[in-house]
């Protein structure tokens, strides 16, 4: 077993390409005069009268929401209803000999840890089980420099000359994309792969892969193999969990490869070229959904992410705040990447085109938005359910009522449809039913999504990685 320190590669990612601050000096400046803007009118309209009425803002804001549900919600439902036509890469198993072993490419796997002795032997028989010449393969174990419950379960194991344990310093921020950042300046192959600590790759991933970059022109710089739970039937939020990531890589994402839309990657399982990996700067190490941005810097980049019919199952988290920590994450880090590819708003629509940069928006920036808004419109819901509409009548004229009455009821039964759709695209027939109670799930991500805003506005939080735990649930499920 090989082991190396490696200390931190220069960052060779531009500064307006990182999150490493929160806004831009135009974003601050522009944000401070929107909202100074906001409260004089509100004043002078409270005031002297000047302006429209305080209740005509009202009635505005109301109606510039329901336009932002109406259009995040119509997107989902499209990329869902349009997966059906998308060319996702497929391939048979007499496909994969079509390469022979001698001819296969040295691939590169890259595995951040941190604190995960508890499942790091299931990891090793898993990676070494991956159907792929052993001396083609490069497995590097990226392990934090501090953390010494994994360095000392891997001093117990005895390890295959493919695999090399690399110690990554003790420096902030301490984050999964520096890890591989760290991973990649040693990368060897012409091709590379992340995975995580309770990762279940098939067999033949590594294979598909190499015949999916060899049949595709250069352009296409990474393919995204799917992501599904191999714990569904744990709980209630792993049945919710399961068929978010059913309806998300089985369904939505194949939809935004059939309009060629940016995809925002999903955190494991993207398979690059490494050459052009490095040329973009690799991941951004204060970014902590690394993945969704890289995705949206290959579509500025006029390159391409192709969907693959490969699964890598994952475990899905069966406690509450385990859950609201990872989810957070998330979502602080779609927070990051819009607010990152929001800078030169010009620039972004002149790369990704028109289609592409409102797609963008619709995923990262509005669609959290909706999230955090929920529990502001479930509570005037409420308020009209118990005193009546004499209060809130006023701030909905005719236009905004039915069309927020129509984006409540008809949006919620039809994302619950699509739920289920994607529960019976991955065969989770069992879990179809709990797809009735997903508002409650819904509930959750607002409040995971509060918590991001939070971090995000403390700046010691706002490049923390909470930690998921792993091994919540046996391996033998």
């Amino acid at each position: 077993m090989t082991q190396v320190r490696v200390e931190s590669p220069l960052a060779t990612l531009s500064p307006e390409l990182s999150a490493q601050k929160l806004l831009s000096r135009g974003q601050a400046v522009g944000g401070v005069v929107v909202i100074a803007t906001v409260v004089l009118l509100l004043t002078l309209s409270a005031t002297v009268g000047f302006g429209p009425s305080v209740l005509w803002y009202g009635q505005f804001a109301v109606a510039a929401v329901t336009v932002v549900y109406v259009a995040v919600i119509a997107f989902k439902l499209a990329m869902v209803f349009r997966a059906d036509g998308s060319p996702v890469l497929r391939f048979e198993p007499d496909d994969l000999h079509a390469i022979p072993d001698q001819d296969l490419a040295r691939y590169t796997i890259l595995v951040p840890l941190y604190r995960e002795a508890s499942v790091l032997p299931y990891l090793v028989e898993r990676l070494s089980a991956l159907d792929y010449p052993a001396d083609k393969v490069q497995i590097l174990l990226l392990i934090e420099e501090d953390d010494t419950e994994t360095r000392a379960a891997l001093a117990s194991m005895e390890l295959a000359t493919q695999f090399e344990v690399v110690l990554i310093p003790d420096s902030p921020p301490k984050t999964k994309p520096k890890a591989c950042n760290v991973g990649l300046s040693r990368a060897t192959g012409e091709f590379c792969v992340i995975y995580d600590a309770e990762d279940r790759p098939d067999a033949d991933q590594l294979r598909k892969a190499v015949l999916a970059f060899r049949l595709l022109p250069d352009r296409v710089v990474c393919v995204q193999a799917e992501l599904h739970y191999w714990n569904p039937w744990t709980n209630w939020l792993t049945r919710c969990f399961a068929a978010e990531y059913a309806t998300n890589f089985s369904l939505s994402l194949r939809g935004l490869d059939r309009h060629r839309l940016a995809i925002p990657l999903g955190g494991t399982s993207n398979h690059f070229r490494t050459d052009a990996l490095r040329e973009l700067g690799g991941w951004d190490q204060y970014n902590v959904t690394e993945d969704a941005d890289l995705g949206i810097r290959i579509a500025r980049r006029g390159w391409d992410v192709r969907m693959m019919v490969s699964v890598t199952e994952e475990e899905a988290n069966s406690r509450l705040g385990n859950w609201v920590r990872q989810r957070s994450r998330w979502i602080k880090g779609y927070i990051q990447t819009w607010l990152v590819h929001s800078r030169h708003p010009v620039r972004v629509w002149r790369e990704l085109g028109t289609k592409r940069a409102v797609a963008m928006h619709l995923t990262l920036g509005f669609s959290t938005f909706t999230t955090l808004i929920n529990p502001i419109f479930w509570a005037l819901f409420v308020s009209y359910l118990i005193t009546g509409p004499k209060y809130l009548e006023p701030l909905f004229p005719p236009l905004s009522l039915y069309a927020g009455l129509a984006t409540m009821v008809l949006g919620n039964v039809m994302m619950c449809y699509c739920l289920m759709n994607g529960c019976m695209e991955r065969g989770l027939h069992r879990a179809v039913r709990a797809m009735l109670t997903v508002p409650l799930y819904w509930g959750l991500m607002s409040v995971a999504a509060y918590k991001a805003v939070f971090q995000l506005l403390r700046p010691s939080k706002r490049h923390f990685w909470e930690l998921t735990e792993h091994g919540l649930v046996s391996h033998e499920a």
